[in-house]
């Protein structure tokens, strides 16, 4: 087995994989693209006379977010109408209107930079039930509003699988439905759910219409399309399949160790992407088929979390300032809404960064350090570039080297310095 010793680690290779999408260049015109979008909405005379538009934010870090919001809400108000921003983010920042609003102006979000007011409540309105009994609940703000666009990147969801998992239908069903829609959701079973009562939103709340995102495999906007209130389902569901093909992914099926350096609610509703890591730890949901990882290590938090550490349950091994970084408040939260308890179980911690990685090795039960399979990522959103062992290279050799020497350096604190 390997010893607990800096020295006995092996040498790791900085490589870079490539993924390159055929026909979905990254998209340098923002603006240009969502006017062109919201044009093809339809909607324009919805608009005219000062109608108030509610435009839905998000909780997520989403490449150009503030550019899109921004564009959409210029575009409502060159066709004479009144826009302003809702937070749609369920529970997070910590239940409270004001957290909300802190969490967008981490985003740049803010009404100076938005150019219209922004409205943030807990309150919702009760808009009755879906054909299961599951309750459906609006925004206060935008339900009483004269229409609402819906914002959101396509995606595939940490918690399941679904033609709708994580796109325009869920910032109506789980963001629009504040804390108590979202608990409501996650007790009644997401993947239903997030399909029944954002179809009920769709036809009980003034809902004109959706500008959707997506990204590729590098955090670029690469697809910014309208979805259109009559097809407002089967449009989010076709962007998914889009989506999931794009998305960053690592290369190998199967790692004895994966060192995440930061988690972050702005690279996953978990902070890990439980796709990414093979990990999703919710009952009765299958666990992917890949990547098998034995041992996965989280090092930090982003301060962008605002020390919401949901998600840090699907690690083995942390650190002690991860832990100091938590907000148990906010997480306890999230977590509680969720329903998925097994995320919110907080790791054995570690003094050091050092130590939380040697003693992630140890535990992997590898004996001969040459035979290590592990990687070490910034995280699980930027896939571009990352160290990995010579072990993981002898299973992925189309990976391009970038360094082939770099062992793994620690300032006098036990940081990682990689």
């Amino acid at each position: 087995m390997i010893t607990a010793s800096s020295s006995s680690l092996p040498a790791f290779v900085r490589v870079r994989q490539t993924v390159a999408p055929e026909g979905y260049p990254p998209i340098e015109d923002i603006e240009g693209a969502v006017a062109r979008e919201m044009a093809a909405l339809g909607m324009d005379g919805r608009f005219a006379g000062g109608k108030r538009i509610a435009i839905t934010a998000g909780s997520r870090g989403i490449a150009n977010m503030d550019r899109t919001l921004r564009a959409i809400a210029a575009y409502v108000k060159e066709k004479g109408g009144s826009p302003f921003i809702v937070p749609a983010m369920g529970s997070h920042g910590g239940a409270t209107a004001e957290g909300q609003l802190e969490l967008l102006a981490h985003y740049g979000i803010t009404e100076e930079t938005m150019g219209c007011p922004l409205l943030s409540s807990m309150e919702t309105e009760y808009l009755g039930t879906t054909a299961d009994g599951v309750a459906v609940y609006c925004d206060k703000y935008a339900y009483n509003s004269d229409g609402i666009i819906a914002c959101n990147r396509v995606k595939p969801h940490t918690d399941f699988s679904a033609p709708n998992e994580s796109g325009v239908l869920k910032i109506l069903a789980i963001g629009l439905g504040k804390e108590k829609g979202a608990s409501t959701i996650h007790r009644a079973g997401l993947a239903k759910n997030v399909h029944d009562v954002g179809a009920a939103l769709v036809e009980r709340a003034p809902v004109l219409g959706g500008i959707a995102l997506v990204e590729d495999p590098y955090d670029r906007t690469c697809v910014i399309r309208a979805v259109h209130r009559e097809r407002f389902v089967e449009e989010d569901a076709e962007l998914q399949k889009l989506a999931g093909s794009l998305c960053p992914r690592l290369p190998m099926d199967k790692l004895d160790l994966l060192v995440v350096k930061e988690l972050s609610k702005a690279y996953s509703g978990t902070n890990m992407d439980t796709k990414v890591i093979g990990r999703i730890r919710v009952e009765g949901t299958p666990e992917p088929e890949r990547p098998k990882i034995h041992t996965i290590v989280a090092l930090r938090l982003s301060p962008v979390s605002c020390g919401n550490a949901t998600g840090i349950g699907l690690a083995d091994y942390t650190t002690r300032a991860l832990f100091n970084d938590m907000d148990f408040a906010a997480t306890r939260v999230n977590v509680n809404t969720s329903t998925y308890l097994e995320r919110g179980k907080i790791p054995l911690f570690w003094d050091t960064e050092e130590e939380a990685i040697l003693e992630g090795v140890r535990h992997t039960g590898v004996e001969d350090p040459g035979e290590l399979r592990a990687a070490v990522i910034e995280n699980t959103l930027h896939l571009g570039e990352m160290l990995v062992t010579a072990a993981v290279l002898k299973d992925c050799p189309d990976l391009e080297i970038v360094n082939r020497n770099e062992p793994l350096r620690f300032d006098e604190e036990g940081r990682l310095l990689n």
